[in-house]
C-alpha cells in the first residue's frame, strides 16, 4: 500500500474513532438524562429543518430518519477532519508531540461545532450543555491523536 493510500486509510479510521466517542458519549448521556437519540434528533432537526423547527426545543420528538441523517453528516465531518489530521502530520514529516496533536484537534473540532450551530441554529447550542461538547470532543481528539500516533 502506497504511503498516501495508508494516510487516507488511517485519516479515515481516526476520523471514525472520533464519531464513535462523540456517538456514544452522548447516547449515554441522553439514556440518562432525557430519550436516547435526543441529541442527534435535536442536532439533526437543526441541520435539516432550520431554525423554524427549533422554536421550542421542549417539543422535540425523537425520530429515527433525523438522527440517521444527522449520523450520517457527523460521521462525514469527522472522516473529512481524520483525513486532514493524517494528512497534516504526514505534511510535517516529524514526530509531532502528542499533547499539541490532541490540542490541535480538539480546537479544530470545538471551533467547528460552536461556529455551525452558532450559524445554523443557535437553540441548540441552548439545549447542549458546553460541558459535554467539550468532553465529548476532547476524548475524540484525544482517541483521534493516539490512534495517529500509534499508527505513524
Amino acid at each position: 500500500m502506497s504511503v498516501r493510500a495508508k494516510t487516507y486509510l488511517d485519516g479515515v479510521i481516526a476520523g471514525m474513532i472520533g464519531a464513535i466517542i462523540v456517538a456514544l458519549l452522548f447516547l449515554f448521556i441522553d439514556a440518562v438524562t432525557r430519550l436516547p437519540l435526543y441529541t442527534p434528533t435535536l442536532l439533526g432537526t437543526g441541520l435539516f429543518r432550520g431554525r423554524e423547527d427549533l422554536a421550542s426545543t421542549d417539543t422535540v420528538q425523537v425520530s429515527l430518519q433525523l438522527t440517521l441523517m444527522y449520523t450520517w453528516v457527523h460521521w462525514l465531518v469527522f472522516v473529512v477532519l481524520g483525513v486532514l489530521a493524517a494528512q497534516f502530520l504526514l505534511m510535517i514529516k516529524k514526530d509531532l508531540n502528542l499533547g499539541l496533536t490532541i490540542l490541535l484537534l480538539f480546537v479544530i473540532l470545538e471551533f467547528g461545532f460552536v461556529a455551525t450551530w452558532f450559524l445554523i441554529a443557535k437553540p441548540v447550542l441552548d439545549q447542549i450543555a458546553l460541558t459535554m461538547v467539550l468532553v465529548g470532543n476532547g476524548l475524540a481528539a484525544t482517541g483521534m491523536a493516539i490512534y495517529l500516533a500509534v499508527r505513524k
